[in-house]
């Protein structure tokens, strides 16, 4: 009879790689199943997988992205390239003495796992992507096309930009704003119907000025905020946010892919509630184009941004029925 698996299970680890140094969550033996959090979380993000796939017979691995965490923070601003995250995920399964990995990505992780696998589809055998569909490379210049949303507003990414500004409205009360954002992108906290949206910005405002309070989502008490407030407090927020900065440099990094397809089998999940399934609903459609492995897909109905921890167990279950129908899968 198979051991229970618990979260206390987890085990930590730092491991060699291009940026200095990479920390990993590791639960589980079997097949490598790569976890990429996204913005603003850290390896906790996947608390709730990391148990669930090792009692599915996984090997489970949840990274803190360079500049997050307890991984390594380079001081240059374009050591944050997508280039340079393919090649940290990479060294993970080098170091983990692995040939090949599936790899699961959330918000930004979904686009860096995605670019893994478009890039070295000789390490990484199969892509998941949470809440971020797949846009292949190319198309207008990334800082053109944000510049243009929003009318006189400014578009959160574009607000991102310029270091420093976003760092002096989080960094003053890191717990406060992740409360907030978090809360403005869940289901059950988000702002109502006719309220300012909080992905924009009014001039000489900021993010926070949209954040609802009073009370966190259900997916999030405050134990699991202290943990994630008490990472950025003692980081900063620099190495995360120098991500969105590098974005034209991804650009002209991967011109030579536009338009490329990510031909691994995939899986899609996204939530029903989340301005990223509603924004880029032309990138799921072109999905048989784009994604053409993609063997699962579901909108969950409900759902905000945050689908592994908002719908842990319906998320669980549909990555692991995923990663069983996976070519080879045992």
């Amino acid at each position: 009879m198979p051991r229970p698996v618990h979260a206390t299970d987890i085990t930590h680890r730092l491991i060699p790689a291009p940026a200095g140094r990479l920390h990993l969550a590791e639960q589980g033996t079997g097949p490598l199943v790569l976890l990429v959090h996204g913005f603003p979380e850290s390896w906790y993000s996947w608390r709730h997988q990391l148990p669930a796939l090792a009692a599915a017979g996984y090997r489970a691995v949840a990274v803190d992205v360079r500049g997050y965490g307890r991984s390594s923070r380079p001081e240059s601003e374009d050591a944050y390239r997508m280039l340079e995250l393919v090649a940290d995920n990479v060294a993970v399964v080098e170091a983990l003495g692995e040939r090949s990995a599936v790899i699961v990505g959330h918000d930004w992780g979904a686009t860096i796992a995605a670019d893994s696998a478009l890039l070295r589809p000789d390490v990484f055998r199969a892509v998941g992507l949470l809440s971020v569909p797949y846009t292949p490379p190319g198309g207008p210049k990334p800082s053109e096309v944000f510049a243009g949303m929003g009318g006189p507003e400014e578009f959160y990414v574009s607000y991102f930009q310029r270091p420093g500004r976003a760092e002096a409205e989080i960094e003053p009360d890191v717990r406060g704003w992740l409360a907030g954002f978090y809360a403005a992108l869940s289901a059950d906290t988000m702002p109502g119907p006719g309220a300012p949206d909080p992905h924009f910005v009014t001039s000489g405002g900021t993010l926070r000025d949209r954040f609802p309070g009073g009370r966190l989502p259900a997916w999030l008490d405050e134990s699991d905020l202290d943990i994630y407030a008490g990472e950025f407090e003692r980081t900063g927020m620099t190495g995360a946010l120098n991500r969105y900065r590098n974005m034209d440099r991804d650009w002209v990094d991967l011109a030579d892919h536009a338009g490329a397809p990510v031909t691994q089998p995939s899986l899609f999940l996204g939530g029903s509630l989340d301005a990223s399934t509603a924004w880029l609903a032309d990138a799921i459609e072109a999905y048989p184009t784009t994604l053409p492995g993609l063997l699962s897909s579901h909108v969950l109905d409900g759902c905000g941004h945050w689908v592994q921890q908002e719908r842990p167990e319906e998320t669980n279950r549909l990555l692991i029925d995923w990663l069983a129908a996976l070519p080879g899968a045992a």
